[in-house]
């Protein structure tokens, strides 16, 4: 692990006060009360059951009446677009596989812990989502030849370093023109459920889930770059409280793996009975497709079988046997995705503990 020199600069920074080595504060398990990571086993599923995807809410719920609620689309267009749920959905509609991952799943193994939502590892879950392409609405409204980025506002607001906004993101053009960007209405076949998004969010396959807008309510055609908090200050990487650092985009290269064996309740150690014991999990990254996934045993590493892939965005199966002898062993799984990218047994440190993918680490005990 790479530690760094903490700052006891009283400068204002994105999270809640100073890395600690301590425990876990009641700020952070109040934050992890609200929102929930996957449990590993789901990742037995090639889509993940609503009720077991993660979820990470940074404010409130917004109750949003469908009766009431319209999507607005403007500031720098030849002409505004108003558009209810139904007008939406007589849209041509898309559904496709897409594997999200809040970009600070790992948090909580730093150290010292950038104070946050302290994720574990199983901050992900791939859903089919259900919507329509955001192009041709942004080609029907007409975007200003000076227009540079589109901001995507949500529903819920908040107060965060300081400043009362609700929640925005944006995009720039090229980015917002993709053809796999969408709107999307529809998870698993079943309208949104409240907690991700109804009626209605962005999806940007590829990226950290920060970027897929919750509650959406507006898209606004700007001139200029966006300069709220959650684009400006919250999601960079950084070495220390004084930024800019750089913006965090893309999902880095990942695999994890279903625990082998039974749990000890407390410790969550693993324990397997003696002979083949079948290793499987899930691979992603949002740089490009998975090429290879390898287990290590005691730091010696076999590859494993990979499965055709679910789709362009979203997680790969990988399977491997392991012969397992009795006593305590370390399990490892790793991935390398077409960009050349491999996940590290050690993990680089940052201020606000993003992009965390180091090897998954399990302890098992063979009997």
């Amino acid at each position: 692990m790479v530690k760094p020199r903490v700052s006891q600069s009283t400068a204002k920074e994105p999270a809640a006060g100073q890395p600690t080595d301590g425990p876990l504060t009641q700020e952070e398990l109040l934050l992890a009360g609200r929102n929930h990571s996957m449990p590993l086993e789901a990742l037995a599923h090639d889509i993940t059951p609503a009720g077991l995807h993660y979820l990470l809410i940074h404010f409130d719920i917004p109750q949003v009446p469908v009766d009431q609620w319209r999507l607005r689309l403007g500031g720098a267009v030849s002409h505004s677009l108003e558009l209810s749920l139904e007008d939406i959905k007589a849209r041509p509609s898309v559904t496709m596989p897409v594997t999200l991952e809040c970009a600070g799943n790992g948090r909580a193994l730093l150290q010292p812990r950038p104070l946050s939502q302290p994720w574990l590892q199983g901050a992900v879950g791939t859903a089919e989502w259900t919507g329509t392409p955001l192009a041709p609405l942004l080609e029907e409204a007409g975007l200003a030849s000076d227009a540079v980025e589109l901001v995507f506002t949500g529903a819920d607001s908040g107060i965060q370093g300081g400043a009362e906004e609700p929640y925005a993101r944006s995009l720039s053009i090229d980015e917002a023109m993709h053809p796999e960007v969408m709107l999307v209405y529809a998870m698993n076949g079943q309208p949104l459920p409240p907690q991700h998004g109804f009626p209605l969010r962005l999806l940007v396959p590829g990226w950290y889930g920060m970027a897929s807008v919750k509650w959406l309510t507006s898209i606004e055609a700007v001139t200029s770059r966006f300069m709220g908090f959650q684009q400006a200050v919250a999601y960079h990487y950084l070495q220390g409280p004084d930024g800019p650092g750089l913006p965090v985009s893309h999902i880095r290269v990942r695999s994890l793996m279903v625990p082998p064996g039974i749990p000890d309740f407390f410790t969550r150690r693993r324990v397997v009975e003696a002979g083949p014991v079948m290793l499987h999990g899930k691979a992603w990254s949002g740089h490009g497709e998975i090429e290879r996934v390898e287990v290590g045993i005691d730091g010696e590493w076999m590859p494993a079988q990979l499965d055709d892939p679910l789709g362009d965005f979203a997680w790969r199966s990988w399977s491997v046997v392991w012969v397992a002898t009795p006593g305590d062993h370390v399990v490892r799984c790793r991935a390398m995705d077409s960009s050349g990218a491999l996940q590290s047994t050690e993990q680089v440190w940052n201020y606000q503990g993003i992009g965390n993918n180091m090897a998954q680490r399990v302890e098992v005990t063979v009997r």
